[in-house]
């Protein structure tokens, strides 16, 4: 009987994500995500045998779990399932609602098209136009862009580093859909990875930090990421930074330029999120945030010396996680962001080339702008969120060198 009743389980939860996965896409019409926020279904084709399980995730896993039959692998899987289905309503509910902002647990908050991003499968070669948030979907696909700027790197004799950003939720998924019965360093992004792997075959050096901040998600230093922006936390930055630098290495070229010396000195602050201005619910407290500030020599009153150099060998290409912490302003502050790290790993400032917005052809726009072909560069990092695969304003091939 026991035996029947795990049978009838398995067969039930793979006939859910079986009809979730094939509906899936249908949800981001404006119509789909309406029914979806109403709790209406059954009107709209799109949402015909939609099982919404936002609200019910942690039970799925739990009756299996009481039965005693899912084997780690097994419940990994059905547990990644439905956390990306749950993501996928909580997407379509924002959007209906006309809002970016998705609430997660214990008030972490969460950019909804980031989650949409994580939701919709394969976003390369022919499924990408299906998915892609591009105006020209001839634009649709990451993949081309990346290899030819790869290539064009490749012929000027520059190395290439691309560092994609993981979604908050990828690293704190419980906080988006509560306890994960199967534990939280269980990978969500399966389709990201096997994008990694394609970029790998094709000689792209992919610097894939998603294992490292599942691993530091919460340590005395504080989390990897804003609980109250769309943005890494401080930690997040100086995690990034050690890591970039080790895939840089010690090259030769490295000891011909000048080293700076510099210190740190962390302090906290309180910052005014972007997610939290968006909620526009002013009984929230804002967050308080650590910050580690990269100053010059001793005594020095004001932070810089990672300020960027335009004539470094090294260049930090991408979107605004380059920029917070570091630009001031609406990035929060000065001195402590990635440029600011990076600069204290490798002993001396980068080149950065950082847009607020798109890290994807925009960024590759002002190198292209520069008319010098990279001169004198070394190294690119290219870095950005993960969301900027489909949620972004598209893949151009732009000739940099060329």
């Amino acid at each position: 009987m026991r035996k029947l009743r795990l049978s009838m389980l398995n067969r039930g939860l793979r006939r859910l994500t079986q009809i979730n996965a094939d509906k899936r896409r249908g949800l981001f019409s404006k119509e789909a995500s309406m029914h979806v926020a109403s709790g209406r279904r059954g009107a709209n084709p799109a949402l015909q045998g939609f099982m919404p399980i936002s609200r019910k995730f942690p039970i799925y896993l739990s009756v299996l779990l009481l039965v005693g039959g899912v084997s780690n692998s097994n419940c990994a899987a059905t547990e990644t399932e439905l956390f990306i289905q749950s993501v996928a309503e909580k997407a379509a509910e924002a959007e209906a609602q006309e809002t970016t902002v998705v609430s997660g647990n214990a008030g972490w908050l969460f950019f909804a098209p980031e989650l949409r991003s994580m939701s919709i499968g394969q976003f390369w070669g022919d499924a990408a136009k299906e998915v892609s948030r591009a105006s020209n979907l001839a634009f649709a696909d990451p993949l081309p862009a990346i290899l030819d700027f790869k290539a064009q790197l490749d012929s000027a004799g520059i190395s290439l580093i691309f560092v994609p950003i993981p979604a908050k939720a990828t690293i704190y998924p419980d906080k988006v859909v509560g306890a994960l019965r199967c534990g939280v360093t269980v990978r969500t992004d399966e389709h990201h990875l096997k994008f990694y792997d394609i970029l790998r075959e094709h000689g792209v050096n992919v610097l894939d930090l998603t294992p490292l901040f599942l691993q530091n998600r919460f340590t005395d230093a504080g989390p990897v990421y804003c609980k109250q922006d769309t943005h890494w936390s401080g930690q997040g930055c100086v995690l990034a930074a050690e890591a970039i630098a080790k895939a840089i290495g010690v090259p030769s070229w490295a000891a011909e330029i000048p080293k700076r010396s510099m210190q740190i000195e962390t302090r906290t602050v309180e910052i005014t999120g972007d997610l939290w201005k968006e909620l526009g619910d002013e009984n929230l407290q804002k967050e308080q945030l650590r910050l580690t500030y990269v100053k010059g020599e001793a005594g020095a009153s004001r932070p810089g010396v990672g300020a960027s150099w335009r004539a470094s060998p090294v260049v930090l290409l991408g979107d605004s996680h380059n920029l917070v912490f570091h630009a001031g302003g609406d990035m929060h502050a000065q001195g402590a962001g990635l440029p600011d790290h990076l600069a204290y790993q490798l002993g001396f400032p980068v080149d950065v080339v950082a847009v607020r917005g798109s890290g994807a052809t925009p960024s590759r726009l002002n190198l292209f702008r520069r008319r010098d072909k990279l001169k004198g560069k070394r190294v690119v990092i290219w870095c950005f969120s993960v969301r900027e695969f489909t949620e972004g304003q598209g893949w151009r091939k732009v000739p940099v060198i060329q």
